[in-house]
């Protein structure tokens, strides 16, 4: 069959949407383009009209505004239909994408399963449920080994009672050596003072029978008396 009628060509790929909403979009750019220039045609047109008479040549001018309208009209309703397409092809673009990206998550969800019942097997409770066990035991032995270790020998038997009321003793011995306020009345006295009663009354000098005296107001010894 194939030598009588040849082999058929592969039929090649058909354009994807993201191909068919580029190409839409590129349209519906071009006639927005041509509308722009349209506008610009009619606002000079409309320029014209406003510093025109009535007449012929008015009239003229307007002929050429209602054909650029309606063909900005016309390309309008081109543009607006082309966007509808552009809007519905990226609606179901958008549907097909979510749906290949469901099915990718719905497939790693389905692999991360098997690997987590593959792994699971390699797990047993019961062993975890000793290990436990035999932690808590390890633990409750080391408190034991730490109170016995914390034992003390030797030691008086002494009533709590009497331990609180010297503690409290202690504490009144305390507040009063901490007390200062004695020191007040040494702090207060007069400083001893540093020559005789008396002293600051005499000044040295001669009696009045014209004798020499010292600080203290006594007769000074004659030098004569002295080297003797």
């Amino acid at each position: 069959m194939n030598r009588l009628f040849g082999r058929g060509k592969p039929k090649e790929p058909g354009p994807s949407l993201n191909d068919c909403i580029v190409g839409v979009d590129a349209r519906a750019t071009n006639i927005d383009e041509k509308i722009a220039k349209l506008e610009t045609e009619l606002r000079k047109y409309r320029e014209q009209m406003s510093k025109m008479r009535e007449g012929p040549a008015k009239n003229s001018v307007k002929q050429k505004a209602l054909r650029v309208l309606k063909q900005k009209k016309a390309y309008e309703q081109q543009s607006e239909s082309l966007r509808n397409q552009s809007f519905n092809m990226e609606q179901a673009n958008y549907a097909a994408q979510s749906l290949k990206d469901t099915q990718a998550t719905v497939a790693a969800m389905k692999d991360g399963v098997k690997q987590m019942k593959t792994e699971y097997k390699k797990i047993n409770i019961d062993q975890i449920e000793d290990i436990q066990d035999d932690m808590a035991d390890m633990f409750e032995q080391a408190d034991e080994v730490q109170e016995a270790l914390g034992r003390t020998y030797g030691m008086p038997e002494v009533d709590d009672d009497d331990l609180q009321a010297e503690l409290d003793a202690l504490g009144d011995e305390m507040a009063l050596d901490d007390d200062s306020s004695y020191l007040d009345d040494v702090v207060k006295a007069p400083e001893a003072p540093s020559r005789e009663p008396g002293a600051d009354s005499i000044v040295p000098g001669k009696t009045s029978t014209g004798i020499e005296t010292d600080e203290f107001g006594l007769p000074k010894i004659p030098t004569s008396l002295k080297t003797t």
